[in-house]
């Protein structure tokens, strides 16, 4: 494809015109080197083939190009999102419109990033976020406290909100989310009897299915939702004896257990205290014992810039957020002293999981209507999954099981 040089889009925005907006915007897709897009405005098309992967395709609808050039100018890819969330353009498939961005942002990145004084508002507002003790459990109830009803709409049965693993046509999302669950236990060679404390337990499934193999759990959350829907499931489906859960920060967490196992939770620990939740680990686990985690991590290529420059996931949906890198991974787990037993990667069964709930959210639109969720909101929120099911697909973030050791004689 043509790589045209066409000028920084930011110093270009004064003639604000529909006209001269489509312009500038198709001469920034002319960059475009991976997948096919077409732009559709007021019943014209132009047609954008990359030499890689033609097969990845998307159609995007410009209703208000103005609108969006100005919010690319001064936000980059943030202004993008806030494109759809405002309505400035539609499309058929957000997932796959989204995939193209990544798999063009080298190409496109010139264009898409934030002006400076975003940049420093977007710094500021998202380290006013880090993660200490008072502020955790404000940015989990930002997230998680919207309400059980919510979750349950789009969720699968088990109310799991973690990727599935082994998920394909075989099987349905539940069963899927039930394999990473026993997966997760047997890396552990968890046995009946065994304690294990779960860090983040969100609704309880997997103490659910621990308790199914005569496994005592203490969860662990930062969200009164969560809390009141684990601690009734246990009671309902006759697990209380085998499931304790607490509100509790995982820092404020006391004695010893025999297994650690943590599900998407380390992504919102922040990077100021990823040293500090390893050594937690350390000293929870008895000699010998082992963690299960499972962690979404980022491209080792745009770590730096993703530190930077807070990201639409860290602004909108998890404030004080932060993924690490698989190197970050491995060298904060041997530096605590852990032996590194397994590492699974499963990327593209989040791409799929996030399909599906997608899939899910787009089907409840009148309930969500009901609950008090506006069109904005939900806006969002299709944005969130199809952003995250666009990276998985690119290969800018993944999804590990990362299995550690505790040495039997820690001396």
């Amino acid at each position: 494809m043509s790589n045209t040089q066409t000028r920084p889009l930011r110093q270009s925005i004064s003639a604000n015109t529909p006209g001269f907006a489509v312009q500038r915007l198709l001469a920034i897709l002319k960059r475009i080197q991976v997948g096919h897009l077409v732009v559709e405005v007021d019943g014209e098309q132009w047609s954008f083939s990359g030499e890689q992967m033609p097969e990845l395709s998307a159609v995007l609808r410009l209703k208000h190009p103005a609108r969006l050039l100005s919010r690319l100018a001064r936000l980059g890819d943030i202004g993008f999102a806030e494109g759809y969330i405002q309505r400035d353009f539609e499309t058929d498939d957000l997932a796959q419109l989204v995939e193209i961005g990544a798999r063009n942002f080298d190409a496109l990145s010139q264009d898409l990033r934030p002006g400076f004084w975003a940049r420093l508002a977007h710094r500021i507002q998202h380290a006013l976020r880090v993660n200490h003790r008072r502020n955790s459990k404000r940015n989990i109830a930002a997230h998680y406290d919207l309400g059980n009803e919510f979750y349950r709409l789009w969720l699968d049965e088990t109310m799991t909100y973690s990727s599935a693993i082994n998920l394909d046509q075989h099987n349905t999302l539940a069963e899927a989310q039930q394999a990473k669950y026993q997966r997760l236990l047997d890396q552990l060679d968890a046995n009946p009897g065994d304690e294990i404390l779960e860090i983040g337990c969100g609704w309880g499934g997997l103490a659910e299915v621990a308790a199914k193999r005569g496994i005592h759990t203490t969860g662990i959350t930062l969200s009164e939702e969560q809390l009141n829907f684990a601690r009734k499931r246990a009671e309902h489906g006759g697990f209380a004896d085998k499931a304790r859960f607490e509100l509790t920060d995982y820092r404020d967490q006391t004695g010893t257990f025999d297994h650690i196992i943590s599900i998407e939770m380390f992504e919102a620990v922040g990077m100021r205290y990823w040293p500090h939740y390893f050594q937690t680990l350390y000293q929870r686990l008895k000699p010998g014992g082992r963690a299960a985690l499972q962690i979404i991590t980022i491209d080792e290529k745009v770590f730096e810039t993703y530190r930077r420059e807070p990201d639409f996931i860290q602004l909108y949906i998890f404030p004080g957020g932060m993924l690490p890198t698989k190197t970050h991974l491995n060298h904060l787990a041997q530096a605590q002293g852990f032996s590194i037993c397994n590492q699974h990667n499963f990327g593209q069964d989040y791409a799929e999981t996030l399909k599906l709930w997608g899939q899910r959210f787009d089907q409840k639109t009148t309930e969500l209507e009901h609950l008090g969720f506006d069109e904005n909101f939900r806006r969002t929120w299709r944005y969130y999954l199809a952003y995250c099911a666009g990276g998985f697909r690119a290969g800018r973030v993944d999804v590990v099981q990362l299995i550690l050791e505790k040495p039997a004689d820690p001396s």
